[in-house]
């Protein structure tokens, strides 16, 4: 371990204060000098790195201004910046002083470090706020910055602002000009106190410290850095458990990582402040830096280490932030019946048919008078052709869709409010049903197979039929019934199309609908599997046998990491979080068909300290045996992984008696919707879904990311490889049994955030190509093998020519057969011609 030995860090004698009113007096510049030379002779042979004075503007302004820093005085501005003055001078003479006496045997390296905040402007295109911006900077950091590793002189700004400002004659500035072998920089919350205590308007205080570094680079002629104090505080009451200081801490080294790697900034070093907690000048002991825990009250003092003394020790051993990856990346394929799919929410129906000029019996003639109107002729009745699926113009569009993403299966969403408008059968849209039935049949002709959902709520109206929207809603529970109403007549207009249902799409998100108290969220809950067990129950009893499909729900279902792996209690809320968000409607399914046990538990714990007074709804014995098993298959919806931590809350909502919250780690790469990219957590949720539920076949109904470009959106594409690769080490390694994967979604809607493969206005993007290549190869395969024989390939690709061509085949038949009608006529003709001769 190399000591950096700092010389000053606001400590100076008493006798210095008192006899000479500190810094004030320039006659502490050739005392501090020979304080200096007696520290180079004694312990100069062991020091690589002198750092001078720590933050001279902390000293300076707070020391001599404000009062809130040693010695505390509150002094006029011109004494503030007389005690500046003599700070640099102070350094310079110092580093001069090792320059030509010391450095060279001893071979070491000297700067001052200083410190600073980060201000932003809030339009970056505004020529004011950015010049109002760089006045802060140059105020703070510029004050010390530019004499020393500038041109030895003070910003332009402060000379034309302050005439009292104190000068450098020439010789002053050439002997200041360039005393220093780096820069060294302090960033932290002491920093974050500029001269006026809040930010003017137009701008913005910032902890962004890449661009600070950046700020740095452009001003100095890219020196190199070290980064001499960096961190955050936690309150008093905090003890080891400082995960704020860890996520503190992650977002800070990652920006000096970033803007070495990506701006070549020269940063050769990093300080962690503190090592121990301790007296935190004006904070006193009211808030905590250091990496370990002192308790102050006992007579032992001990260092106890913080949770963020263990993860600083992590990153020191790696170097910075280690890619986390589930295991090396595998080459293998998928079954060769394993479903590649696309997902799309509620699919638009068209209730009046686009072309209906083949459906009106009228006979009409055309601008007789001249008006260039159609006209009907009275009691002419002609005959209609049948109604067909061209009717809709709509399809075609989607076919074209669907047939350029290259998948074996589509899942989309039915609107009940558009079939079913009363809420019951009183009222059947038979011409809403007719288009879902030409989707599913056109794209059947495609070789796709359709995944239909009959429920996909909806924020805007939850997609209910009105009438059962206004009686309540999923809190009333004729609804389940009304919901089993429906889904039998899909089964029956379309079941004999779809071997793939799934009733309700993410049911554990209705919590965000019924929030008025826990209750109503639990007694939603309760009413929705009701309803998906007896649509199940139907399907089972009266169409399954001559159907042959398979049904169940999709479960919103991403992974949960505690967000500080030192801590049981954060490993305890992320268990807690997937009890809450996923076995809530799973344990009844797929398990005990009642809610978890430790769900229940935990809700009694907090009503027994009058926390919350929520109450999980009983299932009957009846509804137990209604919903247990009451799923052919596990279809989860999982999009990214949640870093959770415990936190007690109080109150009676859904959110509160889970006791957790989230936090955003810096280290992830995120989308624009700030969706943690997280490729590992898609296999561990499909692994803690085969041990907590059993050895069942599942589906990912849908998995996908937001990403804003559409020319170029590389986002989608690593998404997408990245958590492909994680699902096939599940499928292949850890033989969880995957059945499909449906990528989200095949169109984007305006104004939202952009997850689909094609824009709103249908066009293309180029992850559609790369997701083509991974349902060709089938996964990703060392050496390709194809699942088909060739002789299959062919047929079905002439069969697709023929569904396609249909028409043209059709009308090409009969132009052939008249064709040969017509040189058999004449053949006879000419015979008959020739015997009558």
């Amino acid at each position: 371990i190399d000591p950096v030995v700092t010389l000053y860090h606001w400590d100076l004698p008493l006798m210095l204060q008192e006899k000479y009113g500190g810094w004030k007096n320039e006659s502490v510049i050739d005392i501090f000098n020979d304080y200096a030379t007696f520290c180079f002779q004694t312990f100069g042979d062991r020091v690589k790195y002198w750092i001078t004075i720590h933050n001279p503007y902390l000293v300076a302004w707070h020391g001599y201004g404000t009062g809130i820093h040693a010695p505390g005085e509150r002094g006029k501005i011109s004494t503030i910046y007389s005690v500046g003055h003599n700070l640099i001078k102070a350094h310079a003479k110092v580093w001069h002083n090792y320059k030509e006496h010391f450095q060279p045997y001893q071979k070491g390296m000297m700067s001052i470090v200083l410190g600073s905040h980060w201000i932003e402007p809030n339009k970056s295109e505004d020529a004011l706020d950015i010049s109002k911006c760089q006045q802060s900077m140059e105020r703070v950091l510029g004050w010390f910055a530019k004499p020393i590793h500038g041109d030895g002189d003070y910003p332009e700004e402060l000379k034309n602002e302050f005439s009292f400002l104190p000068r450098f004659t020439e010789d002053e500035k050439n002997y200041i000009k360039g005393t220093a072998d780096f820069f060294a920089f302090s960033f932290g919350p002491n920093n974050f106190k500029p001269p006026n205590t809040l930010p003017k308007m137009g701008q913005n205080l910032s902890l962004n410290l890449r661009e600070v570094l950046n700020w740095i680079k452009l001003e100095y002629n890219s020196p190199r850095i070290l980064i001499a104090e960096n961190g955050w505080f936690t309150d008093s009451h905090v003890k080891t458990d400082d995960t704020t200081a860890i996520y503190m801490m992650k977002n800070f080294i990652n920006k000096v990582l970033q803007a070495i790697k990506y701006d070549n900034i020269d940063v050769f070093g990093y300080t962690a402040w503190s090592l121990l907690d301790g007296f935190e000048w004006q904070h006193a002991y009211n808030i905590r830096r250091g990496l370990f825990y002192v308790d102050f009250k006992s007579k032992k003092k001990e260092r106890i280490p913080k949770s963020s003394a263990l993860y600083y020790k992590q990153i020191i051993r790696e170097n910075g932030f280690f890619p986390k990856e589930s295991s090396p990346s595998l080459q293998a394929q998928f079954s060769c019946d394993f479903s590649w799919g696309i997902t799309e929410s509620v699919l638009k129906a068209e209730s009046v048919a686009s072309s209906p000029q083949f459906c009106d019996s009228s006979l009409y003639l055309w601008n007789i008078t001249g008006d260039g109107l159609l006209h009907k002729v009275e009691g002419v009745k002609l005959k209609t052709r049948p109604a067909q699926c061209t009717d809709f113009v709509s399809i075609k569009k989607q076919l074209d869709l669907l047939e350029k993403m290259k998948v074996t299966h589509y899942r989309f969403a039915l609107d009940w409010s558009l079939i079913l408008p009363n809420g019951d059968l009183s009222v059947v849209n038979r011409q809403v049903l007719r288009y879902y039935r030409c989707v599913i049949s056109e794209v059947l002709k495609l070789n796709i197979q359709s995944m239909v959902t009959l429920y996909y709520p909806t924020h805007a109206y939850l997609g209910l039929p009105g009438p059962l929207l206004q009686r309540g809603g999923w809190l009333n529970q004729s609804t389940a019934y009304a919901f089993q109403d429906y889904a039998a007549l899909c089964f029956q207009e379309l079941g004999d199309l779809v071997k793939l249902w799934i009733t309700i799409n993410e049911p554990n998100r209705l919590s965000d609908v019924y929030n008025r108290s826990s209750n109503d969220t639990y007694r939603a809950a309760h009413n929705l599997l009701i309803a998906h067990a007896m649509a199940w129950r139907t399907y089972d009893e009266q169409y399954r046998s001559f159907q042959y499909g398979k049904v169940s729900l999709s479960l919103h279902s991403d992974w949960a990491e505690p967000a500080n792996p030192y801590f049981e209690s954060h490993s305890k809320a992320a268990n807690r979080f997937l009890q809450f968000e996923i076995g809530w409607f799973a344990d009844p399914i797929f398990k005990t068909g009642d809610y978890p046990a430790t769900m229940r538990e935990y809700i009694g714990f907090k009503n027994r300290k009058g926390l919350s007074y929520s109450s999980l709804p009983s299932f009957t014995s009846e509804e137990k045996q209604l919903v247990k098993g009451a799923a052919d298959f596990y279809a989860l919806n999982h999009f990214t992984t949640r870093f959770v931590i415990h936190e007690p809350q109080n109150g009676s909502r859904y959110e509160f008696d889970r006791d957790i919250q989230f936090l955003q780690d810096i280290t992830c790469l995120s989308s624009p919707s700030r969706l943690a990219v997280v490729p590992w957590g898609v296999r561990k949720v499909l692994k803690w879904i085969k041990k907590t539920y059993g050895d069942i076949d599942i589906y990912i109904t849908a998995n996908g990311i937001d990403d804003q470009s559409l020319d170029n959106d590389e986002l989608r594409n690593y998404y997408l490889g990245k958590y492909i690769q994680e699902v096939l080490k599940a499928y292949y390694i850890d033989k969880v049994k995957i059945k499909g994967y449906y990528a989200f979604k095949l169109t984007e809607e305006k104004s939202k955030p952009r997850f689909g493969f094609f824009t709103s206005d249908s066009k293309g993007k180029p992850s559609i190509q790369f997701y083509n290549n991974l349902i060709s190869n089938n996964g990703f395969p060392a050496d390709y093998s194809a699942c088909d024989p060739p002789n299959q390939e062919k047929q079905c690709s002439f069969c697709l020519f023929v569904s396609q061509k249909k028409p043209l085949i059709f009308f090409a038949c009969c132009l052939f057969s008249t064709l040969i009608l017509l040189l058999t006529i004449v053949f006879h003709k000419r015979k008959r011609r020739k015997r009558f001769k």
